[in-house]
């Protein structure tokens, strides 16, 4: 949801957060662990101009003859005891006012900016990377920022502007700009797939989305969620076929497989799905539909 994407939005109504979600923060125990799911806000997109058809029609016939979609933008906070730990920051000031309320939400669930002390990126498209700073300066100036190795190197070169969709040429700038104060203060930390990020969580790799998008298993006993980032961005028409892909993919046809591989694993282990973009809180589980899927949402 990047550069481009911000002018289509100028002429597109957004809409408010629906009463049973007014609070922005929601929390589950998993394990001996505390997930706070944080609502940054919502906003209407143009899924209609910003999706691309798996099959002729397919898109416009699922959407009917309202194209424009409520996005939700979500962050979760992990409380492991031991560490307060972010996975992603919201859009920041860049999508005006129906966005950039993580802040908030995180003082309303009782936690500070300055009580995190990981911050772990999905991926560096603005919506996820834009609550980093405020006026330039880190919004969490205790935290480290952890993220992708191939992500970093990618989104902190404008050399690949040519690579990406021109909806989220946007990106590099704002990467550049949300990286640096952490930099400076020695702050920022990187990762390969695979590897545990933080005690309890460990980075997926799932590229496709962008070079190094990354999902995060989070575990305490024998309990387990994963942080999909952005492998939905519009669930009426995705979870009914994951092949539609969206303008945002850097490879789409990466983030078809990876998007497809995660509903069958989700949906056979019955694990607890974080998810960006799902309306508030986020939080589900995958359920077969047919041929497709269907989410149920936390309670």
């Amino acid at each position: 949801m990047f550069k481009k994407t911000v002018f289509l939005l100028a002429s597109v109504a957004s809409f408010s957060l629906p009463a049973a979600a007014a609070d922005g923060a929601y929390k589950m125990k998993l394990g001996s662990f505390t997930v706070v799911a944080l609502s940054d806000g919502t906003v209407a997109l143009p899924m209609g101009q910003l999706l691309v058809d798996a099959k002729p029609g397919e898109v416009k016939q699922i959407l009917g003859e309202d194209p424009n979609v409520t996005t939700a933008v979500n962050a979760f906070l992990v409380d492991t005891g031991a560490k307060q730990v972010l996975i992603d920051t919201g859009a920041g000031a860049f999508f005006g006012p129906s966005l950039g309320k993580l802040a908030e939400n995180l003082k309303a669930a009782g936690y500070q900016p300055q009580d995190i002390d990981d911050v772990l990126i999905t991926h560096l498209h603005i919506d996820h990377i834009g609550g980093l700073t405020a006026d330039g300066k880190a919004l969490f100036p205790n935290a480290t920022v952890h993220l992708d190795k191939s992500e970093a190197a990618f989104w902190t070169d404008k050399g690949n502007a040519a690579k990406v969709d021109d909806s989220v040429k946007g990106s590099f700038d704002v990467a550049i700009a949300a990286l640096q104060p952490y930099s400076a203060a020695g702050k920022l930390a990187t990762f390969k797939p695979g590897d545990t990020v933080v005690p309890g969580i460990q980075a997926i790799g799932a590229a496709g989305h962008t070079e190094g998008h990354t999902l995060y298993r989070v575990t305490s006993g024998s309990e387990t969620l994963v942080a999909w980032g952005d492998l939905v961005h519009a669930i009426d028409v995705q979870f009914k076929d994951p092949a539609v892909t969206i303008k945002f993919d850097s490879t789409p046809s990466a983030a078809e497989k990876v998007r497809l591989q995660a509903m069958l694993d989700s949906k056979a282990k019955g694990y607890w799905v974080a998810a960006a973009h799902i309306a508030f809180p986020g939080i589900g589980k995958v359920l077969g539909n047919g041929t497709g899927y269907r989410w149920q949402p936390a309670k």
